[in-house]
């Protein structure tokens, strides 16, 4: 029988899963918002991107905000050492989800080229540096470099690392791609077929590129993070490999311009490589030492998070999945 840590970890990692598909392509658009080009031979890409995240851009965020309640209700151990030693990275973070935001919001609204210019560039900006940021806090914790006990790490040194710089790159490039893969989709359903021959260039290069940068990060992990690269390479090797198989599969069919498919196949190849890292370290939270069940809070409070969330999900997912369907339909 599964025990209400195991459980609460399992509801807290698929929270962590949601948020890399919906929200990681969403920082990946603005990216290529900002490589779009001027204002006027960029205008057909950047309508492309506002349709296709217009809608749902805030709703992803939410996806972050429940990771971060479950953690901090259910593990608060981990909660507040990982919030006092990455305060850095962290606080970067907030930064860049609001100013993107604004950005995104006041652009929409700016009557002078120069202010849509500012904010578009604010917005574009934000997009890259936020997830490269959540990429070294996630290097910084895989590669046990977060202690247990407040601000007990090394407060820079814990995530600017090789590790940490490896995590920020692949954040980046693995948002870019999602989001590029999505775009190929929606361009083809609105009727842009240039648009979507455009996504789909980048596409393939980006996911060319990430399959470099994760092969060359082997070695890095190897000799940063050896802990890690075992787990990689041992318990947690078929997801890895799950991952590497629905990465090609994923370039494969967008070569065949079977867009639909291929941006399912790229959300199973991220789906497997975060739920890979899961497999690594557990039961650990906090490598080398910290285990899920020590972290944990209390079975009663378990239990409450645990029927709150279930009472959540009844009200929140169906209208989630109404508003990603009326927004594919759009």
């Amino acid at each position: 029988m599964t025990e209400p840590a195991q459980l609460t970890l399992g509801v807290l990692w698929a929270g962590l899963t949601l948020y890399a598909l919906f929200g990681g392509a969403d920082f990946g658009a603005g990216l290529w918002d900002l490589v779009s080009g001027g204002s006027t031979a960029g205008l057909p890409r950047r309508r492309l991107i506002e349709h296709a995240i217009g809608a749902v851009w805030e709703a992803n965020h939410v996806w972050l905000i429940f990771v971060i309640v479950v953690l901090w209700t259910g593990f608060p151990g981990v909660f507040a050492a990982v919030m006092s030693t990455l305060y850095i990275p962290l606080t970067l973070v907030a930064l860049g989800v609001i100013a993107r935001g604004a950005a995104f919001a006041f652009r929409k609204v700016g009557e002078r080229l120069w202010e849509r210019r500012l904010f578009g560039a604010i917005f574009a900006l934000s997009s890259v540096f936020t997830p490269f940021f959540l990429g070294t806090v996630a290097g910084a914790i895989a590669s046990g470099r977060v202690p247990p006990g407040l601000a007990a790490g090394d407060l820079v040194g814990s995530w600017l690392n090789p590790t940490g710089l490896l995590g920020g790159v692949l954040a980046v490039g693995v948002c870019a791609y999602l989001a590029a893969a999505y775009l190929c989709d929606d361009a083809r359903r609105a009727g842009e077929a240039g648009l979507a021959a455009e996504f789909r260039t980048r596409a393939l290069v980006t996911g060319v590129a990430m399959g470099i940068v994760a092969l060359g990060g082997i070695g890095v992990l190897r000799a940063d993070a050896p802990a890690l690269f075992a787990g990689l390479t041992g318990r947690a090797l078929p997801l890895v490999v799950v991952s590497a198989l629905a990465g090609t599969a994923a370039l494969a069919l967008l070569w065949l311009r079977r867009f639909a498919s291929a941006r399912a196949a790229s959300a199973l190849a991220v789906t497997a490589v975060l739920w890979g890292w899961a497999v690594a370290q557990y039961p650990l939270m906090l490598p080398p030492s910290l285990g899920y069940r020590e972290a944990a809070a209390t079975p009663a409070v378990l239990t409450a998070t645990l029927v709150s969330v279930a009472a959540g999900a009844v009200l929140l997912v169906p209208s989630l999945v109404w508003l990603y369907y009326l927004q594919q339909r759009r």
